[in-house]
C-alpha cells in the first residue's frame, strides 16, 4: 500500500509517517520507482509505536526500541528491559491519576451536600 493508504489505516497524518521515518521509527521499503510500499506488519508496528507514545514514551525511547527491534531476536531482553521500565511508568502515573480523581470526587461531594443543604450561594475559598 502507498503512504497515503497506510496514512488512512495507520490513523496517522502523511506528514506524520515521513516524521516517523525521519526519526527512524519506522523503515520504509520502497517499490523499483522508488515510492514507498507498506504493508500490515508497518500497519501492527506503526499502531504499536503510537501506543507508546500515547502512554508518555519519549520519542528518544521509542526510537531506540525501534532499533533493536530491528536488529532482531538478539534483542529481546533489552526490549523487554525498555518495556518494563515504560510498564512502571505508566503504573506511576494511573496512581497519580487515581489520587487526582480522589480529591475531584471529595469536592464533588462536599459540592452535593451543600446544594442539598442549601447552601450552594455561600462563598467558600476552594
Amino acid at each position: 500500500m502507498n503512504i497515503s493508504e497506510f496514512g488512512k489505516k495507520s490513523g496517522l497524518t502523511v506528514y506524520t509517517i515521513r516524521y516517523y521515518e525521519k526519526k527512524g521509527l519506522i523503515k520504509v521499503k520502497r517499490d523499483e520507482k522508488n515510492r514507498r510500499i507498506y504493508d500490515e506488519n508497518d500497519i501492527e508496528w506503526i499502531k504499536f509505536v503510537k501506543k507508546l507514545k500515547d502512554t508518555g514514551m519519549l520519542l528518544r525511547d521509542i526510537k531506540i526500541y525501534s532499533e533493536l527491534r530491528y536488529k532482531g531476536d538478539s534483542t529481546i531482553e533489552k526490549r523487554m528491559d525498555i518495556l518494563y521500565s515504560h510498564r512502571k511508568y505508566i503504573e506511576n502515573e494511573v496512581k497519580i491519576l487515581k489520587n487526582y480523581l480522589e480529591n475531584l470526587d471529595k469536592k464533588i461531594e462536599i459540592y452535593k451536600i451543600k446544594i442539598l443543604n442549601g447552601e450552594k450561594n455561600k462563598n467558600e475559598k476552594i
